[in-house]
């Protein structure tokens, strides 16, 4: 077979290791999922849904780009949707880059903007981060007439700083007309620094560089359905349309996110749960002391060392959590926020382990 080499070339990929052990015992923290669950609406639109499952899903998902775009105050014609915000990233990539453009992305962010950018042939400038957030300046420095694109993952994954107000204004008027800004806001409901910015006007003003990419699998607990979106202005989207797959997302999705949409208490419990997750860690890392990154997110990152050898033994004794060498940040683990429950042992285990 004649396999393309940009595709031969990556890295494969590695799921996360299986644990051993009696299922009850199992406790997954690397996935930054919301361990409250779905939103009881999205878990009663599921069922309900269910019966029509011998029918194709409106291709267009109009139903639930409507209710978006009525939650953003935007237009229709404003989102796009699709099965998970990587099938975006992949989108993007496939509609922006050819072999011999570049695409400026951070080291030690969302992985899948590097292996994507791969995929298409193209190059990943990669700029290293300044107090484990975004070096926007830099970032900005790196452009060059080669660059199709800026990833910036706001609140970062996998180490949760965001970037203020202030600096992404002023990196958003460094940056040329013809490259796209696509910005990663994965994480934006949980975000509590008072001066994170609020993109959505420069989508209303039909800014024309400009994506946001979100989800339904943090904040409102469908991982496993695949639902992801973006905000843009209407000819970019318009483009990113011509370049989406039919029935990318299923129907079961659409009904569940539009239920999960409105369902603004959950939305709070499930903040308010990883709030009071996020000081739980941060004090209880530093009274180990260690030094977590300061998070705006529903998991957190802190340096113990030896990440593999910690991972492990963790896993041993029944969490998973993510080691980021793989990442291009060795030493550091993320640890995302379960249940109150969940979240005591974990920490009883690392303890121990530490102390090891």
């Amino acid at each position: 077979m004649r396999f393309k080499s940009e595709i031969q070339n990556l890295p494969p990929y590695k799921p996360a290791k299986l644990i051993t052990g009696p299922a009850s015992d199992l406790v997954k923290l690397s996935s930054n999922e919301n361990p409250l669950g779905p939103s009881p609406r999205a878990l009663a639109a599921l069922q309900a849904g269910v019966a029509q499952a011998h029918r194709y899903p409106d291709s267009a998902s109009v139903a639930l780009r409507q209710a978006l775009a009525d939650h953003a105050g935007l237009a229709l014609d404003n989102v796009i949707c699709s099965n998970g915000s990587d099938e975006l990233v992949l989108l993007i990539c496939l509609a922006f880059l050819a072999a011999g453009d570049e695409a400026v992305m951070a080291e030690g962010t969302f992985i899948s903007y590097k292996l994507r950018t791969l995929e298409l042939g193209a190059r990943a400038v990669c700029v290293p981060l300044r107090d484990y957030a975004h070096d926007l300046e830099a970032m900005a420095a790196a452009i060059t007439p080669s660059t199709r694109i800026v990833f910036l993952c706001n609140p970062n994954n996998p180490t949760g700083t965001a970037s203020g107000a202030a600096e992404v204004e002023a990196f958003l008027a460094r940056v040329p007309d013809d490259v796209l800004v696509v910005v990663d806001e994965a994480y934006i409901e949980f975000v509590v620094r008072p001066d994170y910015p609020d993109l959505l006007p420069a989508i209303r003003d039909g800014r024309p560089n400009l994506l946001l990419l979100r989800t339904f699998a943090k904040i409102y607990g469908l991982a496993g359905l695949r639902l992801g979106y973006a905000y843009g202005p209407r000819d970019l989207v318009a483009y990113l349309e011509r370049a989406r797959p039919t029935f990318n997302v299923n129907l079961l999705a659409q009904v569940a996110g539009v239920a999960a949409l409105a369902d603004s208490e959950h939305v709070a419990r499930s903040r308010a749960h990883a709030d009071a997750s996020r000081a739980f860690f941060l004090e209880e890392l530093r009274a180990m002391g260690l030094e977590p990154v300061p998070s705006e997110t529903n998991f957190v990152a802190v340096t113990v060392g030896d990440d593999g050898a910690v991972s492990d033994a963790l896993r041993a004794r029944g969490f998973t959590i993510t080691p980021l060498a793989g990442w291009g940040l060795p030493g550091l683990i993320r640890i995302s926020f379960g249940t109150e429950e969940q979240n005591l042992a974990f920490v009883a285990a690392l303890r121990t382990i530490l102390k090891g």
